[in-house]
């Protein structure tokens, strides 16, 4: 995301007011906010009773029962937490595909910064990590004001480039948070599903967001040498008939990525560079396949 482009983030995340972003499974232990939680406390929302059992929080019992009747009850509701939301940005040098316009990379920081103001809208604090070749850049979860501009200012001052692994970003997550990666996973990181499967089971929710351009899936049917950019040993001259071969191999290998994620349990999104973003971020939110 450029400077100059800044000013234009006031419309896009005035279009996504009053989008909710719901947990997919109850929450842990945490302030109180939107999501519903696994811990059943004292909350004004009656839900049932239960006999009392050796253990439980004697401040929990319902004395007006227990004078009526004698017996031990204790009355329960369902509280609502907060979900800390971390968005893990992948800032290499793919992301800066196509080099002339960097859609890529613009739809990375437009997905990044909308969904954590949707995030906020919520209650939820909202956290940033960008994986860059020159350092990794860490904004943690927070509710207050001004985490959204700041989040924006802090992808505005990098410009993709190299190659960065996005595994250790995942060591900061905690059981109950809510984790987005955005990338287009170009890079083959063998380490990175084991430790999303780890997080899942710990109890986080995960969402991968893969971008893709319409270079990449449709190319112009010119000859051309493609080098890649995290690697620019690797050189290959493409054709016009073998295009066909490149086209399918592509689509195989992002519907195998895309059972690799859900079968880790995790959601999964794929998201055109220049797809609208708010339109985007509603798909990733509901988790809603394109049917382009």
């Amino acid at each position: 995301m450029l400077a100059s482009s800044l000013r234009d983030y006031g419309p896009f995340l005035d279009a996504l007011a009053g989008l909710s972003w719901p947990a997919r499974r109850p929450v842990g232990a945490g302030s109180a906010g939107s999501h519903p939680s696994r811990l059943r406390g004292m909350a004004a929302d009656f839900t049932e009773y239960r006999p009392y059992r050796f253990g439980d929080d004697p401040r929990r019992l319902d004395w007006k029962l227990l004078a009526r009747t004698d017996r031990a009850y204790l009355r329960l509701t369902d509280d609502n937490a907060t979900r800390s939301t971390l968005i893990l940005v992948d800032a290499s040098a793919s992301l800066a595909f196509p080099f002339e316009t960097m859609a890529k990379w613009r739809q990375a920081c437009r997905l990044a910064v909308g969904l954590a103001s949707v995030a906020q809208h919520d209650g939820d604090p909202a956290g940033l990590v960008v994986a860059h070749e020159r350092g990794t850049v860490r904004l943690p979860p927070r509710s207050r004001a001004g985490t959204i501009p700041e989040m924006a200012r802090a992808l505005d001052a990098v410009a993709p480039s190299g190659s960065a692994p996005l595994s250790p970003a995942l060591e900061q997550v905690r059981a109950g948070w809510r984790l987005v990666l955005i990338s287009d996973f170009l890079s083959d990181e063998l380490e990175l599903l084991p430790l999303v499967r780890q997080r899942i089971v710990a109890g986080a929710e995960v969402f991968a967001v893969q971008v893709v351009s319409e270079g990449e899936l449709r190319p112009v049917p010119t000859t051309r040498l493609a080098v890649d950019p995290e690697a620019p040993a690797v050189r290959r001259v493409l054709q016009p008939d073998t295009l066909p071969e490149y086209t399918k191999r592509f689509a195989d290998w992002r519907a195998g990525l895309r059972r690799a994620w859900r079968h880790a349990g995790a959601e999964f999104t794929e998201v055109l560079a220049e797809e609208e973003p708010v339109r985007a971020i509603r798909r990733i939110v509901a988790g809603v396949e394109d049917t382009r």
